[in-house]
């Protein structure tokens, strides 16, 4: 049954008594009967707020979610909704479609969940990302998610047509859903949030950015994992590899060129050589990222008469040469970079399930079929990224000055993946390092983290230590004023033990002891 809220409405879900599951302290919950799952609503606009269901949720054990670890999940209600549906020009119909978990134990915290790719569905609502091993909702915050206005496929760009769509994907949906969910909160607790909060990875952590840059009164604290904040750059570098490579090949070869397995080991064991003991241990992982930098691909390449298929443990110096510059990243005919740099990591020869890792592999990727070209005329394929008006719109790169936003005493934690395929983890860090320029370093160093997460590809996976609380940190930072140094994380899989993760450009080194205690690291600069 759908409602359609006009003026003053009252939505009355079927209940019985379930259990609430564990409270969080007294001091920081409120607790709501069962019968609260019917929600007072004000008047948003006549036939601007719809909600469609409005369901109460029992207590749920631990159970496998697409997005995050399992987790329990307290008793809550479930409201769906959509917020300005309409025609488009398109003829398909439009408006952002919507849920929000509201846990009948509260902690008195409202999270918005960022998104992933071009958006499109709506994902369920639990706040899984950078909540370590639990979730918002199973920590007591109401928890809103959303589509972004239109529905398709993750990366069906179709929507782009219609003005208003476009709009809500590149930034509008974020404050609009925000104001919403919070009032309908509001509405059923019976007093607003005392603290709102927003977390995300990839386009999530793209829209945390564009909320603290645009929207500055809007969160008290935000969690940004591996941005989308200028994909058209990024795509741009990863094609314009691929194109390298395959000029590696003789000219007969019309496929798209590709590391082998061969190749990929002798990558592995340069890295292990020239940057994996910086870090105090030899063990496969690099945590000291600063120090693998330097890293030296061209040495890699076979001395004259060596067989250079990597069975000989070298590389043809045209692939390394090649590698040597796609880890440096494009440049325009004037010499002007393109796109920054891509860390030298162990993830970089990744080539299981999902993304590969940075080495071109030559096979299809989340875009189709690799490139087979040898050709790319840079200059005016970047023309057309810094001309296209939806990436202009969306792209988060650019804007530093966040003096309102720090200036309300709000926090800003970030984190990447050093093995990320799609975006360089540097390019996030310097969009660090620039906002704390902007804004000055006694400001930014009272809100901001930066976390290099190394191992781990595109917001989560690859050996990495990938499982890590920044939510529970940043809470306390925001409301105590206890600023975060080092987290502990740990392997999806429960395996290794732990390992912190210092703020950047800081790393875990080992200092002795029982390497799967986070204890027997320290935090130390390079």
């Amino acid at each position: 049954m759908r409602y359609l809220v006009r003026g003053a409405a009252v939505l009355a879900c079927s209940v019985s008594a379930f259990g609430l599951g564990s409270a969080l302290p007294a001091q920081e919950t409120q607790t709501v009967s069962a019968e609260r799952c019917g929600i007072a609503m004000l008047q948003m606009g006549d036939g601007y707020l719809e909600i469609s269901a409005a369901t109460l949720i029992p207590a749920q054990p631990a159970t496998a979610t697409p997005f995050g670890p399992q987790a329990a999940l307290p008793a809550h209600c479930k409201v769906e909704g959509m917020i300005n549906r309409r025609v488009g020009v398109d003829g398909k119909e439009y408006g952002i479609g919507f849920e929000l978990a509201l846990p009948l134990t509260w902690n008195g915290r409202y999270l918005l969940m960022g998104g992933g790719g071009l958006n499109g569905s709506i994902r369920p609502p639990f706040g899984p990302v950078a909540a370590g091993e639990s979730n918002a909702l199973a920590m007591g915050f109401a928890v809103a998610s959303h589509d972004s206005g239109h529905k398709g496929e993750v990366f069906d760009a179709s929507f782009q047509a219609d003005q208003r769509a476009a709009l809500d994907f590149a930034e509008t949906s974020v404050r609009t859903v925000t104001l919403v969910t919070r009032t309908i909160a509001a509405t059923f607790y019976g007093e607003q949030p005392h603290h709102s909060y927003m977390s995300g990875c990839s386009t999530g952590g793209r829209e945390g950015m564009l909320a603290s840059q645009r929207y500055p009164e809007l969160f008290d604290g935000i969690v940004i994992g591996a941005p989308a904040m200028r994909p058209g750059h990024s795509n741009l570098a990863i094609e314009w590899a691929q194109v390298l490579l395959n000029r590696t090949q003789g000219t007969g070869i019309s496929t798209p060129a590709g590391f082998s397995p061969a190749e990929r080991a002798v990558v592995d064991a340069g890295l292990a050589r020239q940057c994996d003991g910086a870090d105090g241990r030899v063990d496969g992982m690099i945590f000291n990222v600063e120090a693998c930098r330097n890293f030296d691909a061209r040495a890699l390449a076979c001395a004259p008469g060596q067989v250079s298929d990597g069975s000989a443990g070298c590389l043809a110096p045209a692939k390394a040469e090649a590698l040597a510059q796609i880890f440096a990243g494009p440049r325009e005919a004037s010499g002007r970079p393109l796109y920054v740099p891509i860390p030298w990591d162990t993830g970089v020869t990744y080539s299981g399930p999902g993304l590969p890792g940075y080495i071109p592999s030559g096979a299809p990727g989340p875009f189709g079929p690799a490139n087979a070209g040898r050709e790319i005329d840079l200059d005016a394929r970047l023309a057309a990224v810094e001309w296209d008006a939806v990436g202009r719109l969306t792209d988060t790169a650019y804007w530093t000055n966040l003096s309102t936003f720090l200036g309300r005493g709000a926090k800003v934690m970030f984190y990447h993946g050093v093995s990320d395929p799609w975006f360089s983890a540097f390019d996030t860090w310097d969009y660090f390092q620039r906002a704390r320029e902007t804004n000055g370093a006694a400001a930014w160093d009272d809100a901001a983290r930066f976390y290099m997460v190394p191992g781990m590809l595109h917001c989560s996976g690859g050996n990495a230590f990938d499982r890590f609380d920044l939510l529970s940190p940043l809470v306390e930072w925001v409301e105590q004023g206890r600023a975060p140094a080092s987290i502990t994380a740990r392997r999806s899989d429960g395996a290794g033990g732990e390992r912190p993760l210092c703020p950047h450009p800081a790393y875990p080194h080992y200092t002795g002891g029982d390497p799967a205690a986070a204890a027997s690291y320290s935090c130390r600069l390079p």
